[in-house]
C-alpha cells in the first residue's frame, strides 16, 4: 500500500507541475506549493500514522493529515481551474460539462458533501470499523481513500476556490462547515468517553481529534471569511471605479 500511495502521490504531483507548465497564463507559485504540500501531506498519512496498529493516537494523526489537512492544501491548489486552463479547448469544455452534471453538483454541494464527510467518520470510527486496516491491506487502502476524498470533497463545497454551478451562498457554506466541526467534536468525545476496545492511547487520540480538528476548522473558516472579505472589496471597488 505505501509503495503504491508514494507512486500516486508522484503522478498528482508530477502531473500538477506538468499543468502549470502547459497553463495558458501564469499559474500562482503558491497555489503549487500548496497541492505539492498536498500531497505530500498524504503521502506521509499512508506511509505512516495510518499503517500503525492498534493506536489511535498514530491513526488520529495520520487522519488529520489525510483527512483534513491535505484535503485543504489540494484545494487551496486549485486543481479544476488549474485544469480548465491547462486542457486543449476540447478538453475544457469536456471538463466544463461535467462539472454541470448533476451528480458532480450534487457531490459538490455543501449540504450534502459535508453531512457525508461526517457521517463517514461516524460510521467509520464509531462503530469501530477502522480497527479493520489493521488486518486488511484492501479495507486500509478503502478508509485512506474514503478520508481523502471525502475531506476533500467537503472542504471544497466550503472553501469553493475552483468554479463551481450553482455555487451555495457564503452562508450557507458557512453553516456546513460549522455543522461539520459539531460532528467531528461529538465523535472525538464520544471516544473519549467510550474508547473502542483493545487499542491503546484512546483517550489521546480522541483528544488530538479534537483539538486538531478544532484548529483545521478554525483555519478554513478563516479562509473562507478572508474569501468572502476580499470578493467583497472587489465588488465595492469596481463599484466606485469612474464610468
Amino acid at each position: 500500500m505505501t509503495t503504491a500511495a508514494l507512486l500516486l502521490a508522484a503522478v498528482l504531483g508530477g502531473g500538477y507541475v506538468a499543468g502549470t507548465w502547459r497553463c495558458r497564463s501564469p499559474w500562482p507559485l503558491a497555489r503549487t506549493a500548496s497541492w505539492l504540500a498536498g500531497v505530500a501531506a498524504a503521502a506521509a498519512a499512508v506511509a505512516g500514522p495510518l499503517t500503525a496498529h492498534g493506536d489511535l493516537r498514530a491513526h488520529m494523526a495520520g487522519h488529520l493529515l489525510l483527512g483534513m489537512a491535505a484535503p485543504l492544501l489540494l484545494v487551496l491548489g486549485a486543481p479544476v481551474t488549474l485544469a480548465l486552463r491547462a486542457l486543449p479547448a476540447h478538453g475544457a469544455r469536456r471538463l466544463a460539462r461535467l462539472l454541470r452534471t448533476g451528480a458532480v453538483r450534487w457531490l459538490g454541494d455543501p449540504l450534502v458533501a459535508v453531512p457525508l464527510n461526517a457521517a463517514g467518520l461516524w460510521l467509520l470510527y464509531g462503530t469501530g470499523l477502522h480497527a479493520r486496516a489493521d488486518h486488511s491491506p484492501g479495507w486500509a487502502a478503502l478508509v485512506a481513500a474514503h478520508l481523502l476524498v471525502s475531506g476533500y470533497l467537503a472542504t471544497a463545497s466550503v472553501l469553493a476556490v475552483d468554479p463551481a454551478p450553482h455555487r451555495r451562498g457564503v452562508g450557507v457554506r458557512a453553516l456546513a462547515l460549522a455543522g461539520g466541526a459539531s460532528a467531528h467534536d461529538v465523535l472525538a468525545k464520544v471516544l473519549y468517553a467510550y474508547p473502542p476496545p483493545g487499542v491503546a492511547g484512546a483517550e489521546e487520540g480522541a483528544r488530538l481529534m479534537y483539538d486538531g480538528g478544532t484548529v483545521l476548522t478554525l483555519v478554513t473558516a478563516a479562509l473562507l471569511w478572508r474569501r468572502w472579505y476580499t470578493s467583497r472589496e472587489a465588488v465595492r471597488a469596481a463599484a466606485v471605479q469612474p464610468a
